[in-house]
C-alpha cells in the first residue's frame, strides 16, 4: 500500500541528510539505491535489479546500473561525472531490452546531483541532492502517485485498445470464446490498470508473469487462474505456504474475481502481447474513454475505426452541467465561508442517485462520478482552510460508487462499466490522497455501481433505485432511426406510448423519453438524454411531445440545440443530436443552448419557456396538414412510373430510340428527379398519356418496353401494383399540368445553405422524388429561396441519414407566410429572386451542386441570395432577424396566429 505524502516528505529529509556529506568515493551505490526506492515506501531489491546484463546496439555487452522493468532506468558515475554521457549511455541500452522493459524514466545521478529525464513528456528536471524535499513530487510514480491529464484523442488509450484486441482475438482464436472470454479481459484490464494506478504495487502484476511464469506461455493460464482466486481471497483465509509473490496482492473482492472460469492457453506470442501490454503507461488511460473502445475491439469492423465508439468528455459535460453540476457548483460558492451550510452541501452530495438507463461501458456515470468526487474534495479542502487536516481521510468520503446505476442490454459493456466505476474511483481516491497527504484506498471492494443487464425498457427502473431516493436520469439511448428498427423494437414503442396513434414512424430512442416521463411523475427527478434531432423535427415532435406535454406534464428546463455529435477519428460519420432535460415540474431557470456553427460552441440564453422545437416560444405542435396553412398554391409530388425502369430512358437509350424511329422524339420527355435536377444529370421517359393505341403500335421500342413494364407489374406482391399492369402505358401516379412549375427536391444534402429550388418548363416531368407547386410564381419562389423559409425547413423537416427531407403536409403547409405584404414587398422580393435565376445562368456549365456546394457557391449568387434574404425579412416584419433562432420563434408566433380560430376566417383576405 503506498506511503501517504506526508510520510514521503519525512523520509525525503532523513535522506537528505543521511547522504549529503557523502562523498561519491564512500558512497556504497547498493545502499544509497536502496535507501532512495525506501523514501517511497518500495523495495528495490523486489522491483529493480542492479548491474543486469545487455547487449548494446554496437554487439558489446553492457551493464545498466538499475533498471526497474517497464518503470525507470538509473545510471549512477562518481561525483562530478559527465552526466550528459551517462543520459546518453542509458539511451544505449534502449537496443537490448524487450518492449514492455524499456522504461519511462531515466535518472542519471552522481550521488549529490540529480537529472530525471520523463521519456513520455520530453521533460527533464535537474536539482541537488538538498534539494529532492522540493522535489520529490516528480518521483511519485514509484510510490503509486501519477497526476494524468486524459486526453479523449490521446494515443494511449487507442493504442491500448488495439493491444487488447490483439490479445482478444488470440484468445478467441485458439477456441476460448463467449461470455468465459469477455470476463477474462475485464479482469485482465483491472489487473493492467491496478499496477500503474496503486491498487497492486508498481509493476507488480507484469512482474509476476515475467519472473514466475515460463517463457513459452504454456503455464500463464494456470498462474493467472490461482492468481484471480487469490484476488478474490481475504488475507486471513489464503493458505499460509502461498508464494509470497502471490500473497503480496492484495484482496480486491467486489465479485469481479468470483466466478470460476475455464482455463484458457496461451502461447508464447500471447505471452509476449500481455507483457506488450503491462509496458503501457495505464495510468494515463481514461475509463471514461477506454471502455468504448475495449468494446469495440471485440467486432473487428468496429476496430478499424478506434475512436469513433465513445461519447466524447466535452459532450457528456454538456449534459451533466445543466442537469445538476452547475446548480451543486452554484450553492457550494453560495457556502464557502459558512461551514453547516458546506457540511450541508457534502452529505447532500452523497445522498444523490444517478441512473443512466443504456448506459454502455459507463462513460455517463463516469464522468458523472468524476465530478461529483471533485467537488467533495473541494468542499472538504474548504472545510479544511486552517490547514489542520483531518484525523483520518477515510472518514470524511462519503461519495460513492453505490450512487450510480445502469442498465446494458449487452453483457460485456455491463462488465466494462463495473470495473471502470471502481477504477475511477480509485483514481479520485488517488487524488484525496495527494490532497491531504494520507495514502485512501477503498480494498476490498465493498461497494458497487448497480449495473443491470437487460433491456432498459422492459426492466422496471425501480429494481436499480427506487424511485423515492433517485434524483437524475441520463444518457445517451440507441440512436436507431424509425426505418432501420427491427420489428421487435417497433413494438417495444408502440407499446410505451399506449398504442397512440403514430407511434409506428417513432424512432427508438423515444421509448427512453416517454418512459422516463411515465417513471418521474410526481417527483423532483429530473432527466437529460442526447438523442438525435429528429424527435425535434418532423412528425415525430407532435407525436413524441403531444403525450410528454399533454398526457405527462412534462416541462423542458434546458436543451442544446441541434449540434454534430462526432470526435476527430477517421471515418466518424456525423450525428446531429440534441440534448433535452426535462422534469415533472416547472422552474425559472430555464436555458437554450444555441448553436451558430453546428460544429461550434454553444451561447447559453437565459429563457422564460422552451417548447418541443427547442425554442423561446409557446407549447405549439405542428402536425400534418392536407392543405396549406395560408391561401398559397398547393404542393403535390411529381410523377410515379412503378416501372421496373422500363418507361425510363438514359441519354444513350434515348439517342439510339431515336435514330431508330424518328417519329418516337415526340413521346420522349425530360425526367428529373432530386439527383437529376440537383446535379444536371440527363434523364428521359417515355410519357404516354393521352396517346391513342394506334400510334402507340407505330414504335416497336415502346411496345417491347410496354411488355416489360406489365410483365413487373404483373409479378408484384402488391396487388394494386398487379391492377396497373392493366394500363402499362401510365405511370402510376400523375401530378403533371401542361404549365411551368416549381420543383423542390424531395431530399438534399444539410451541407448546403440553401435548398436548391427552381422553376421547370411544362414540358419536363417531374418524378415522385421531387415536389412541384404548379401556378407558383416569383414572390413564391422567393419566400420558398430565403433563409426564413430554410429555418422553418431545419426545425419541421425530417432527416434522410442527416440530409434534408422536404415534406409537403409537415413543412410546407405548415408554413406561416408573410401576412399581407404590400406592392413594394412583393416587387423587392421578386426582384431579389429574378437576380438569384439570372446569376445561376451565368453559370452554365455548372450543376445546383456546384453553385450551392458551400466550398464553391460563386460568391454573386450568395450575394444575390444575401439580398433576397433581406428582402424577405423585410416583408415579415420592420426589421432584420440577427440568427436562426430569432427567426423560427417568429415563425411559431406567426403559425400560432394562423392556427387561432379567429384568425382562420379572416387569412384567405389577406394573404397572397
Amino acid at each position: 500500500m503506498p506511503l501517504s505524502w506526508n510520510e514521503i516528505k519525512t523520509r525525503a529529509i532523513a535522506f537528505s541528510k543521511e547522504w549529503e556529506n557523502e562523498s561519491s568515493e564512500d558512497a556504497e551505490a547498493k545502499s544509497f539505491w536502496d535507501d532512495f526506492f525506501n523514501v517511497f515506501g518500495v523495495s528495490r531489491r523486489r522491483t529493480a535489479t542492479f548491474e543486469k546484463a545487455i547487449r548494446k546496439q554496437d554487439g558489446k555487452q553492457g551493464f545498466i546500473d538499475l533498471l526497474w522493468k517497464g518503470v525507470i532506468l538509473i545510471e549512477h558515475k562518481s561525483k562530478g561525472k559527465n552526466l550528459d554521457k551517462a543520459f546518453q549511455q542509458a539511451k544505449d541500452y534502449f537496443p537490448g531490452l524487450k518492449d514492455h522493459e524499456l522504461p519511462k524514466y531515466i535518472l542519471v545521478s552522481d550521488f549529490q546531483n540529480f537529472r530525471l529525464y520523463d521519456l513520455d513528456r520530453n521533460k527533464n528536471y535537474e536539482f541537488e541532492l538538498k534539494e529532492l524535499i522540493g522535489n520529490i513530487h516528480l518521483f511519485g510514480f514509484i510510490a503509486g502517485y501519477e497526476k494524468r491529464e486524459y486526453k479523449e484523442e490521446d494515443p494511449a488509450n487507442i493504442q491500448a485498445a488495439e493491444r487488447m484486441g490483439k490479445l482478444h482475438d488470440a484468445l478467441e482464436a485458439s477456441g476460448y470464446t463467449g461470455h468465459d472470454l469477455e470476463v477474462y479481459l475485464v479482469r485482465l484490464l483491472f489487473c493492467l490498470f491496478a499496477e500503474d494506478t496503486g491498487i497492486f504495487e508498481k509493476t507488480q502484476f507484469q512482474d509476476y508473469i515475467d519472473r514466475h511464469t515460463k517463457e513459452d506461455g504454456s503455464d500463464l493460464a494456470m498462474h493467472f487462474a490461482q492468481l484471480f482466486q487469490i484476488l478474490n481471497t481475504p488475507p486471513e483465509k489464503r493458505l499460509k505456504t502461498l508464494d509470497e509473490s502471490l500473497s503480496a496482492f492484495p484482496y480486491v473482492n467486489g465479485k469481479l474475481f468470483e466466478e470460476v472460469l475455464h482455463i484458457a492457453a496461451f502461447d508464447s506470442k500471447m505471452r509476449d502481447m500481455l507483457l506488450y501490454a503491462c509496458g503501457l503507461d495505464w495510468s494515463k488511460i481514461s475509463p471514461a474513454i477506454f471502455g468504448s473502445m475495449f468494446q469495440a475491439v471485440m467486432n473487428p469492423t468496429e476496430r478499424r475505426n478506434l475512436g469513433a465508439h465513445y461519447t466524447s468528455e466535452k459532450n457528456i459535460m454538456k449534459v451533466i452541467k445543466p442537469l445538476f453540476l452547475d446548480e451543486l457548483y452554484s450553492e457550494f460558492e453560495k457556502a464557502k465561508n459558512n461551514r453547516r451550510q458546506l457540511h450541508e452541501l457534502h452529505q447532500k452530495i452523497a445522498n444523490l442517485k444517478f441512473l443512466d438507463p443504456a448506459c454502455g461501458c459507463g462513460n455517463f456515470l463516469i464522468i458523472s462520478y468524476r465530478e461529483l468526487r471533485k467537488l467533495e474534495i473541494k468542499i472538504l479542502r474548504e472545510l479544511n482552510k486552517t490547514g489542520q487536516g483531518f484525523l483520518d481521510v477515510r472518514e470524511i468520503i462519503r461519495v460513492d460508487v453505490d450512487q450510480f446505476g445502469g442498465i446494458e442490454y449487452d453483457e460485456f459493456p455491463v462488465r466494462i462499466a463495473e470495473v471502470a466505476m471502481w477504477l475511477i474511483d480509485h483514481q479520485m481516491n488517488m487524488q484525496v490522497s495527494e490532497e491531504f497527504g494520507q495514502y485512501f484506498v477503498r480494498l476490498p471492494l465493498n461497494k458497487a455501481a448497480k449495473i443491470l443487464h437487460g433491456d432498459a425498457l422492459e426492466i422496471d427502473w425501480n429494481n436499480i433505485f427506487p424511485k423515492e431516493n433517485l434524483s437524475y436520469i441520463l444518457g445517451n439511448p440507441p440512436f436507431i432511426g424509425s426505418k432501420i428498427m427491427k420489428q421487435s423494437q417497433r413494438d417495444q414503442i408502440v407499446k410505451q406510448f399506449d398504442k397512440a396513434d403514430g407511434s409506428g414512424v417513432l424512432d427508438y430512442v423515444t421509448g427512453w423519453y416517454i418512459k422516463a416521463a411515465k417513471f418521474i411523475q410526481s417527483s423532483k427527478i429530473k432527466v437529460a438524454f442526447v438523442s438525435t434531432n429528429s424527435i425535434v423535427q418532423g412528425e415525430q415532435t407532435s407525436i413524441l411531445w403531444g403525450q410528454m406535454l399533454n398526457k405527462y406534464n412534462i416541462k423542458i428546463h434546458f436543451a442544446h440545440r441541434t449540434f454534430k455529435w462526432s470526435n476527430e477519428a477517421k471515418g466518424n460519420a456525423a450525428v446531429f443530436c440534441v440534448i433535452i432535460g426535462f422534469a415533472n415540474y416547472d422552474t425559472n431557470n430555464k436555458s437554450i443552448f444555441e448553436y451558430e456553427d453546428v460544429k461550434g460552441e454553444a451561447h447559453e440564453l437565459k429563457v422564460k419557456k422552451i417548447n418541443p422545437y427547442l425554442v423561446d416560444a409557446k407549447d405549439i405542435l405542428i402536425n400534418k396538414r392536407s392543405n396549406p396553412l395560408c391561401n398559397v398554391p398547393k404542393i403535390k409530388f411529381g410523377n410515379q412510373p412503378i416501372d421496373g425502369g422500363f418507361l425510363l430512358l438514359n441519354e444513350a437509350e434515348k439517342d439510339e430510340a431515336i435514330k431508330n424511329e424518328p417519329g418516337i422524339e415526340k413521346h420522349i420527355r425530360q425526367f428529373v428527379g432530386s439527383v437529376e435536377f440537383i446535379n444536371n444529370i440527363p434523364r428521359y421517359c417515355l410519357w404516354l398519356n393521352k396517346v391513342e393505341p394506334n400510334e402507340l403500335r407505330k414504335f416497336f421500342f415502346i411496345t417491347e418496353r410496354l411488355k416489360k413494364v406489365k410483365e413487373f407489374r404483373e409479378s408484384s406482391s402488391r396487388k394494386e401494383t398487379r391492377e396497373l399492369a392493366k394500363n402499362p402505358s401510365q405511370f402510376a401516379f400523375i401530378s403533371h399540368s401542361e404549365s411551368e412549375y416549381i420543383i423542390i427536391p424531395s431530399v438534399s444534402s444539410e451541407r448546403r445553405r440553401y435548398i436548391p429550388i427552381g422553376f421547370m418548363p411544362a414540358e419536363v416531368i417531374t418524378s415522385n422524388l421531387c415536389l412541384i407547386i404548379p401556378n407558383a410564381n416569383l414572390f413564391h419562389f422567393g419566400v420558398l429561396t430565403s433563409q426564413m423559409h430554410m429555418t422553418w425547413v431545419r426545425s419541421m423537416c425530417g432527416r434522410l441519414k442527416s440530409d434534408y427531407r422536404y415534406s409537403n403536409s409537415v413543412v410546407y403547409n405548415n408554413f406561416p407566410w408573410p401576412i399581407s405584404p404590400n406592392e413594394k414587398q412583393i416587387k423587392a422580393i421578386e426582384i431579389a429572386a429574378q437576380k438569384v435565376l439570372e446569376v445561376r445562368t451565368m453559370f452554365p456549365n455548372s450543376s445546383l451542386a456546384d453553385l450551392y456546394d458551400p466550398l464553391t457557391m460563386p460568391s454573386m449568387l450568395l450575394t444575390a441570395h444575401q439580398s433576397l434574404d433581406k428582402a424577405v425579412d423585410l416583408c415579415y416584419r420592420s426589421q432584420l432577424f440577427p440568427n436562426e433562432l430569432s427567426r423560427i420563434e417568429f415563425l411559431l408566433g406567426l403559425y400560432e396566429q394562423y392556427a387561432a380560430p379567429m384568425f382562420k376566417d379572416e387569412k384567405k383576405k389577406k394573404l397572397v
